[in-house]
């Protein structure tokens, strides 16, 4: 657990300054760290404090109805340190997300989603490193079946982590190549079969439409399948990442999130935003260009990076 706090803290270093260095005026002030106010400098300086919090959120891409679910309650709460105040209610925010899914079936297939850009044909070969290094047999399919370069991208992450690659002729239907991944995950007991889709706008109603038959194949061949749509979301993008999010929710039934680029970005609030606004489990998130550089996503550990000794 040490190493995954460091490793989430380093990704989040960019968020955690830039939050930092917008209280560092107002956090030293009468009242600004207890929250405590009994004479009028207490009071204004809670308040600055107040200002300087939300312009900080609101910078860091929590979002702004995530951001005044946060200040209105600070203001409403009476115990504890503003800082306190802020992880108690960040980490009920992520409470009132629902679980990511049991692994019962096998395989278990996940169906990896998004749009061109975003890290999600290196995701899925670090998701198959993280599920091999856990102890699971892994296959991973080459569904991006219009972009060779992709094809040859996820032969080399299977490659470096170790497992199963399905793959055909380029422009082969998607939803044939994916059939006969899960028949091939089927016929040798692989637990875990890892989906990579082609990318896509999603604005674009023909490229959408075509994961919706990719999940029909799925579902027909293994009960509740596709079991975990995961959309890769780029962290740098920030409150843009919604807008396709919830797109992505209404046509692919995306179930779960993975945030890639954490490490790149000072908008790492923007895991907050998703889950009050969308209500989606962030699943992993990415914190460098390595093959075990993919983390799952831990809301205490996350809230921690953001804010531990700033207060």
């Amino acid at each position: 657990m040490a190493a995954l706090f460091d490793r989430i803290r380093a990704g989040l270093a960019r968020t955690a300054r830039q939050i930092r260095e917008r209280l560092a005026e107002v956090t030293a002030g009468p009242g600004a760290t207890s929250g405590q106010a009994d004479a009028d400098g207490g009071a204004v300086a809670k308040v600055q404090t107040l200002e300087a919090l939300e312009d900080a959120l609101i910078a860091a891409d929590v979002g702004l109805a995530a951001t005044t679910r946060i200040i209105d309650a600070v203001r409403a709460e009476g115990t504890g340190t503003i800082g306190e105040r802020v992880r108690r209610i960040m980490l009920a925010i992520f409470d009132a997300v629902r679980a990511a899914p049991e692994i019962r079936q096998r395989p278990h297939v996940i169906l990896v989603v998004g749009v061109n850009g975003t890290g999600k044909t290196t995701t899925v070969g670090k998701l198959a490193n993280w599920y091999r290094t856990a102890g699971r047999s892994v296959m991973v399919c080459a569904a991006d079946t219009f972009r060779a370069a992709a094809v040859d991208q996820l032969a080399v992450w299977a490659e470096r982590a170790g497992v199963d690659l399905i793959r055909a002729q380029p422009r082969a239907d998607p939803a044939a190549v994916t059939f006969d991944a899960v028949s091939a995950a089927k016929a040798r007991g692989r637990e875990i079969l890892i989906v990579d889709t082609a990318g896509r706008l999603h604005t674009r109603a023909n490229l959408m439409s075509e994961l919706d038959k990719i999940r029909r194949v799925i579902g027909r061949d293994v009960e509740g399948a596709p079991h975990e749509v995961l959309l890769v979301l780029d962290a740098t993008v920030g409150q843009n990442g919604l807008v396709q999010a919830r797109e992505f929710m209404s046509a692919s039934g995306a179930n779960g999130i993975v945030l890639t680029k954490l490490d790149g970005t000072a908008k790492g609030g923007v895991a907050v935003a998703i889950a009050h606004d969308l209500k989606l489990p962030i699943r992993y998130v990415g914190v460098g260009e390595g093959l075990e550089d993919l983390v799952p996503f831990d809301a205490a550990t996350y809230v921690d990076a953001l804010f531990i000794d700033k207060w």
